[in-house]
């Protein structure tokens, strides 16, 4: 079979892999699409992203969908033919944390297309994939693959927004407009927020965001005084979800939260000097988020049953041939949302 395979910052192949043995309870995946993620991003165009570095070939990828092509000789939960979504988190459900119910946390957790540990975790960016039954979730009916593909980024934004508590008739600042950003727009907006502003600063990730359910949109590069006016009676949104990872956005974000308001934290741009003063006055409670455990289960119907609505979010789709001109493409901000490879 072929493969994405990274080498290095800006050394892409495609490479004949072999097709891993099925295992009893394992299944085999032809995969159909496959999202490019921010992570995907970092390992293709610097080699890793903090202290992280790619050490040895690695096949990027982890948001794909495709069809069941064959089951182990004791998997029960799948059938061939079978439309799914692969959950690219295998936590090992044995750890403190995994038995607490924090999978998200696990202590050897296994994530595809993962340089954090070595040997790496290969990907998903592959034509067939073996992976675990439960790691498969089926896909309804009506649902195309494209959308089902959305499933673990939704997944994210979903895991944030829970980590806010209640946002029933919250205001809401998003800062970053990027895939993560946006679907966490989509995301608050179905928890019940009143009202959600997105702010970025480029004008084509913003463009996005309305069309999904901001009720305004500010380019802060452009108009960098447009968020004091949310700061007056020591701020206006109940709730900032940080995406974008920037450190000027989280100290803007700081200035417009009212008191007792929450901060989410998804981005992650490397370390952050905050004014812990303001935090602590304000009452403020900043709370970081990582990945996802059931929301995977949980973004998929909402997919399927339409309750949310990811596909203004796909704005490309590139033929496995054309992987690197996929990667370029989803490099630039002012084209490209979420750019998927059709294997």
């Amino acid at each position: 079979m072929r493969a994405i395979v990274a080498h290095a910052a800006k050394d892409l192949r495609i490479e004949d892999a072999p097709a891993p043995p099925l295992g009893p309870h394992d299944i085999r995946v032809r995969v159909g699409f496959g999202g490019i993620c921010g992570s995907d991003l970092h390992y293709y165009r610097h080699g890793g992203f903090g202290v992280v570095r790619l050490r040895e070939p690695m096949i990027l990828g982890h948001e794909v969908a495709g069809v069941v092509e064959a089951v182990g000789a004791e998997a029960r939960q799948v059938k061939v033919g079978d439309r799914i979504a692969v959950n690219p988190s295998i936590a090992c459900n044995r750890c403190r944390y995994c038995l607490e119910g924090l999978q998200n946390q696990c202590l050897d957790m296994r994530f595809y297309g993962s340089a954090m540990r070595f040997p790496h975790v290969q990907g998903a960016f592959r034509e067939v994939l073996v992976c675990r039954e439960n790691q498969a979730h089926p896909v309804a009916d009506g649902t195309t693959l494209q959308e089902a593909a959305m499933a673990e980024p939704l997944a994210v934004a979903l895991h944030a927004t829970r980590r806010a508590g209640s946002l029933m008739g919250k205001r809401v600042l998003v800062s970053g407009s990027g895939p993560i950003g946006a679907l966490t727009a989509i995301a608050a907006r179905r928890a019940g927020a009143a009202e959600i502003v997105v702010t970025d600063i480029a004008d084509g990730a913003l463009s996005f965001a309305s069309p999904v359910g901001a009720d305004r949109v500010i380019n802060v590069a452009r108009d960098p005084e447009a968020l004091s006016g949310f700061s007056s009676d020591k701020g206006y949104f109940d709730a900032l979800f940080e995406a974008s990872g920037a450190e000027a956005a989280l100290r803007s974000g700081i200035d417009v939260v009212r008191p007792r308001g929450v901060i989410v934290q998804l981005g992650l741009g490397g370390d952050m000097t905050i004014p812990i003063n303001f935090i602590t006055a304000k009452e403020l409670e900043l709370r970081g988020t990582f990945r996802f455990h059931e929301e995977f289960a949980l973004a998929l119907e909402f997919i399927g049953k339409g309750l949310t609505d990811v596909k203004p979010l796909i704005t490309a789709t590139k033929p496995l041939e054309k992987a690197r001109d996929a990667f370029e493409l989803a490099s630039d901000r002012s084209q490209s949302m979420k750019v998927q490879i059709a294997f």
